[in-house]
């Protein structure tokens, strides 16, 4: 833009609008081309956009306006005070060349994150290089400071608007896209997309200061480890600065997923408000330590401990920092390390960032699940489960028509085999069949081989495969009163299950996780009956039925009251799941530290929906309604690519895929509902889901 004039413009389909983590740019310019999409190339995250909802083109040969004898800008927008309220780090002009992603990042061959590399080629005449690490002093009229310039050409950029000075209003952070030390990483901020139940918050600062009037979070939690952070209370009537569960939406001074030290002096924990330490101003510095494996959170005021509070049962997600206030208008502001803190952190405890985060066990979801895309030809066809080079062999494969109105098909390593695989429909209670002309004819190493079958591969239809991994055939389990077939993989957190039901009240089936599993799918293969599901969220009273939209349904005679356990799950006499006689197969799967996860939420009726908290990039996400009536839904990043998220499959339907448009972000750390409606955000409505991930919040890029 010149002189408020627009050149050439740009606006991409996909938004850019996750806070947690961070996007790697590329803009290529090179106007000799002679098709005009080919002159302006912007890629992000090593991946070339191509849908844009304005895309204005210069013509060929056209002189853009850098190198010329114009003011530029880097972090403001035309010449008006609009500046990005964020971060930047490693700026590379190339001046010359029209580069593409590769000479700047790679993708990283453990985690199949994109990640950024060192420039090593020329930067041209005008090029330049702006690490930001240089905080020494400002720039102004030399080569030193924020603004130098590290390419060897010394075209430096004065700093405006810009502070070293400590404190609040201090800008040179330590927070980068990379893993580099205890002290450089992606730092944890606030987090403006996770709203309270009823209030409002807002973020400025680059999303370190927050505006509340209910409770705030923070982008990050943990559930083990040591960590500290400051906050300070900078206006208003009252605070209470904590911790959170990192579920919770309610208010932090109620219930029992939460603790927090008050300006009053006082605590609340567990809904209940007592004295506690020294009260504190606005002047002061509010220090905290979290000990997740103790269960302690100890807080200071100027450095000075007020005393331990015993955290009540760690909730689901594990603690996330947090602030409240009932009063309107509280403005605070935190510090997580990313630029120095007022006072030393006790020995021990870090800064909370994604270097010092646990490793997962998981770091690439690429090798244990997949949503895999493809278009039918009607001949056999092989298809490759493989991500950026990772793949697995299926043993779990759920097929789905995107185009046409089929049902949709369920096969597993345990219940058949080559060359003509036994399906199962979640749409429909029919019974096991193994079909007339093949559907899946073989499970690779790599992904599956499909038959002729219209059901997966009609000629010039599009389809998704939905593959988990487990452990082969399986092998018998004596856990269990009645004796099972398990395929397990205890890594991944998922089993399948067959077993010969007994019509026992209480019989027991061993399931193989080591853990209990959070969300459990059962279907009778002789019989035409439901698929019924155990969930964590909704409890062992009753049923939700994956066929059908019902809402929780209580009935005792289904898990005979009684919660899975680390080795078995119950059964009552319900024939559904224990029919004397029938033959059954159970899908189990527990949650795994930042590759899976089974929880609930509740929606809120706005386009601003709730923010569901997973400490992982989800690659699948499943929810229904369980308090009423309503759809089963799946979103999957395969078919959709980008933000944001609107491509629906129902697993209790048969019908094609429905474009909605607009439902939900994916993001770094979970999703945030963007819908009003009844697709998975009705006001006041309670929501089950189970997600997968691309990859732990630890690595995973904003998306």
């Amino acid at each position: 833009m010149v002189n408020g004039s627009w050149v050439f413009y740009k606006s991409t389909a996909a938004v850019y609008r996750d806070t947690s983590a961070w996007y790697h740019f590329v803009v290529a310019v090179d106007t000799t081309q002679a098709t005009g999409s080919n002159r302006i190339k912007i890629y992000v995250n090593g991946v070339e956009v191509t849908a844009f909802n304005t895309d204005t083109q210069n013509s060929q040969n056209f002189d853009t306006y850098i190198n010329l004898n114009q003011q530029h800008s880097i972090g403001r927008y035309n010449a008006n005070a609009d500046y990005p309220d964020g971060y930047m780090a490693e700026i590379n002009f190339i001046d010359g060349q029209a580069l593409t992603p590769s000479s700047f990042g790679s993708t990283n061959a453990t985690t199949g994150v994109w990640q950024p590399a060192a420039y090593t080629g020329s930067y041209g005449t005008n090029g330049f290089y702006l690490p930001f690490t240089d905080n020494s002093a400002l720039t102004s009229g030399s080569n030193a400071g924020l603004g130098k310039d590290f390419s060897g050409n010394g075209n430096y950029w004065n700093t405006n608007n810009v502070s070293i000075t400590s404190g609040s209003t201090y800008d040179s952070m330590t927070d980068v896209p990379t893993l580099t030390s205890a002290t450089v990483a992606n730092y944890c901020v606030m987090n403006p997309l996770k709203l309270p139940a009823s209030g409002t918050v807002s973020t400025s600062n680059a999303n370190l200061t927050v505006t509340y009037n209910n409770t705030a979070y923070a982008s990050m939690a943990v559930t083990t480890g040591k960590w500290y952070w400051e906050a300070k209370w900078d206006s208003g009537i009252s605070t209470s600065f904590g911790v959170s569960g990192a579920q919770q939406t309610g208010w932090l001074s109620s219930g029992s997923s939460g603790a927090s030290y008050s300006n009053d002096g006082t605590k609340w924990i567990n809904g209940t408000n007592t004295s506690f330490g020294a009260s504190f101003t606005t002047s002061d510095t509010i220090g905290f330590t979290l000990d997740a494996d103790a269960g302690t959170l100890t807080c200071y005021k100027n450095n000075t401990s007020q005393g331990a509070i015993t955290l009540p049962s760690q909730p689901s997600g594990g603690w996330m920092p947090a602030c409240w206030s009932g009063n309107s208008g509280i403005t605070s502001t935190f510090n997580f390390g990313q630029r120095p803190f007022t006072y030393t952190p006790p020995s021990g405890f870090v800064a909370l960032n994604t270097f010092n985060l646990t490793t997962p066990t998981i770091q690439n979801g690429a090798a244990y699940m997949a949503a895999t895309t493809y278009t039918g030809t009607g001949s056999a066809l092989t298809v490759s489960n493989a991500v950026n080079g990772v793949s697995f062999q299926p043993d779990l494969v759920w097929v789905k028509s995107r185009s046409t109105a089929e049902n949709h098909f369920l096969f597993d390593s345990v219940r058949g085999s080559a060359p003509n695989y036994s399906r199962l429909s979640s749409n429909l209670t029919d019974a096991e069949a193994t079909p007339g002309v093949a559907m899946l004819t073989a499970i690779n190493s790599n992904g599956i081989t499909l038959g002729t079958n219209g059901g997966v591969n009609t000629n010039g239809a599009t389809f998704v495969g939905w593959q988990w991994k487990a452990n082969g055939a399986g092998s018998s389990n004596t856990n269990g009163t009645i004796t099972s077939t398990v395929s397990a993989n205890t890594t991944a957190g998922f089993s399948i299950v067959t077993y010969t039901g007994n019509g026992t009240a209480g019989a027991t089936v061993g399931h193989g996780l080591g853990v209990a599993p959070s969300f459990v799918i059962v279907k009778e293969r002789g019989n035409a009956n439901g698929w019924l599901c155990y969930h964590i969220s909704t409890g062992n009273t009753g049923y939700l039925e994956l066929d059908a939209t019902l809402a929780f349904q209580t009935l005792s005679t289904v898990w005979n009251n009684t919660t899975p356990s680390s080795t078995v799950v119950t059964l009552g006499t319900v024939s559904n799941v224990n029919r004397n006689g029938g033959t059954f197969v159970a899908y189990c799967f527990a949650p795994v530290s930042g590759y899976s996860a089974f929880g609930s939420y509740t929606g809120n009726g706005s386009s601003d929906g709730p923010f569901v908290y997973l400490g992982f990039r989800p690659r699948y996400i499943m929810y229904k309604r369980s308090d009423s009536t309503g759809d089963w839904y799946v979103w999957d990043t395969s078919r959709d690519t980008a933000n944001v998220a609107g491509n629906g499959l129902f697993p209790n339907y048969a019908v094609a895929e429905v474009a909605y448009g607009t439902i939900l972000d994916i993001l770094s750390n979970g999703f945030k509902l963007r819908t009003n409606g009844v697709v998975g955000n009705s006001s006041g409505a309670t929501y089950i889901y189970a997600c997968f991930a691309e990859n732990p919040a630890k690595y995973a890029l904003a998306r």
